[in-house]
């Protein structure tokens, strides 16, 4: 893997992580709006108990599936975890400074972005069932 590759997956990695401290993303697209309103929950509490669930091992039996059909590259989860484990950091310092109605906005707009990237945006990219692909989608 080449310094630039490293860098933009330090980079994903910081920005996921500031996502996901911030506003909890992942799982949090479903769980912290239906804490939030089937619940009664704060949208700090439903952001914090989201991070909780998912980023505690429970998807071991599922990283295990996809490993297994070689869909994992190990040293992309690598550069992206140790990203991801600082932008955590610094995104949820920010989320219990910041006002309840501004992480609520936060949390709308990220919501809003990917509907719209996913409904209009979104490239097809063909399957391959147990081919490994480096980190630009190319097939090695």
């Amino acid at each position: 893997m080449t310094t630039s590759t490293i860098i933009i997956l330090l980079v994903i990695g910081v920005s996921a992580g500031i996502l996901s401290g911030l506003v909890g993303v992942g799982g949090g697209l479903i769980i912290v709006p239906a804490l939030v309103y089937f619940l009664a929950f704060s949208q700090k509490a439903a952001q914090g108990t989201s991070l909780g669930i998912l980023l505690l091992p429970v998807g071991i039996l599922a990283v295990t599936q996809y490993y297994q059909k070689g869909y994992i590259d190990v040293k992309v989860v690598l550069y992206v975890s140790i990203g991801f484990l600082i932008g955590g950091f610094l995104g949820s310092k920010l989320a219990v400074v910041l006002p309840v109605s501004t992480v609520k906005k936060v949390f709308a707009i990220m919501m809003l972005v990917t509907a719209l990237k996913m409904l209009f945006l979104d490239k097809v990219v063909p399957e391959s069932p147990g081919a490994k692909h480096d980190v630009q989608g190319q097939k090695n």
